[in-house]
């Protein structure tokens, strides 16, 4: 077979493969089934004549446009859905709550971790009224001898504008020193768990020696237990990292740094949106006396079942066994 002949025989499959394959490219998420049947069929005959034009017609115009169609359709027909770009949808849906399951051992941990720091807290500020002063100073001390909390006059002398962006930012600075404790083979994150721990406790045990522990109570209602859960989920994610780096499995250093790396990146993300309503609840709702308690605590566990909604992806697909 001479290369006219060639081309007369073959090159209209070739058009219309490469017409199919552009438009299967420019929406991949929606290709009709005969088109990728179509596509699957013909792929085959595009690699026969992609090598047949190498070996006999090298250098043509005719090999070196069915090389480029075979790449092309390579690279679509194999392609991973999990890299066909960034999606909200499939982030929320699949990816970040995949990442919350495969990470659980390590959020155990950092529950344990911190509960282990908030009952040593409570203990020592019972046992040793004195760390009252090094937590919170002799000023606030005295406040709570008078029976007052220094939570009341945030409102007053702070606006709750200004200090719910402060609030925001201080909690995403914890929870980011958290999560980049990981690389320090997990260390930065245990110390982060067990002193937000320490000092919750130990300001409960203040509180609680003065009679105001129910009042310090009613003010974290509305937005600590969502604190608490993001400060856990972000530094167990930093707990990923520091076990891919110090723990020994069947899988090289480099691949098991790679996926904790991706799953801790995810979980991150996954948490950063949530401390903008966290931030307005706590400079907003929580310091308010025209609030009820009961719905200060209605608010603080709603917000919280919403994020475990989105960890857990009821609307996620599961993987197919």
């Amino acid at each position: 077979m001479d290369y006219a002949a060639f081309l007369r025989l073959r090159e209209p499959g070739w058009q219309e493969f490469e017409a199919r394959l552009e438009s299967a490219q420019r929406r991949p998420g929606s290709v009709a089934y005969d088109d990728l049947e179509f596509l699957a069929v013909r792929y085959r005959q595009i690699l026969h004549d992609s090598g047949l034009a190498n070996a006999r017609f090298p250098g043509t115009g005719a090999a070196r446009r069915l090389e480029r169609a075979a790449l092309l359709a390579t690279r679509f027909l194999h392609r991973d859905p999990e890299d066909s770009g960034f999606s909200l949808l499939r982030f929320w849906r699949d990816a970040f709550p995949a990442a919350f399951a495969r990470n659980r051992v390590n959020t155990l941990a950092a529950v344990f971790l911190l509960a282990l720091g908030a009952v040593f807290g409570l203990a020592l500020a019972a046992v040793q009224p004195s760390v009252a002063t090094a937590l919170l100073g002799p000023a606030t001390l005295e406040e709570l001898r008078s029976g007052h909390l220094w939570t009341e006059s945030l409102v007053q002398s702070v606006p709750p504008s200004i200090s719910s962006s402060a609030i925001a930012r201080n909690n995403l600075g914890v929870a980011l020193v958290g999560w980049a404790g990981g690389a320090a083979a997990g260390v930065g994150a245990l110390y982060i768990l067990f002193l937000n721990g320490f000092l919750l406790g130990a300001v409960f045990g203040v509180t609680l020696h003065y009679s105001l522990a129910g009042r310090l109570f009613e003010f974290v209602s509305a937005h600590g237990p969502l604190e608490l859960t993001l400060i856990i989920v972000t530094a167990a994610a930093g707990l990923r990292m520091g076990r891919a780096l110090v723990e020994a499995t069947d899988s090289p250093r480099r691949d098991a740094l790679r996926l904790a790396g991706k799953d801790a990146l995810v979980l991150l993300l996954g948490c950063l949106p949530w401390f903008i309503p966290l931030g307005i609840v706590e400079g907003f709702l929580s310091p308010s006396t025209a609030v009820p308690p009961l719905l200060k605590l209605i608010v603080g566990f709603s917000l919280l079942a919403l994020f475990l909604l989105t960890c857990v992806g009821p609307f996620s697909r599961k993987e197919e066994r």
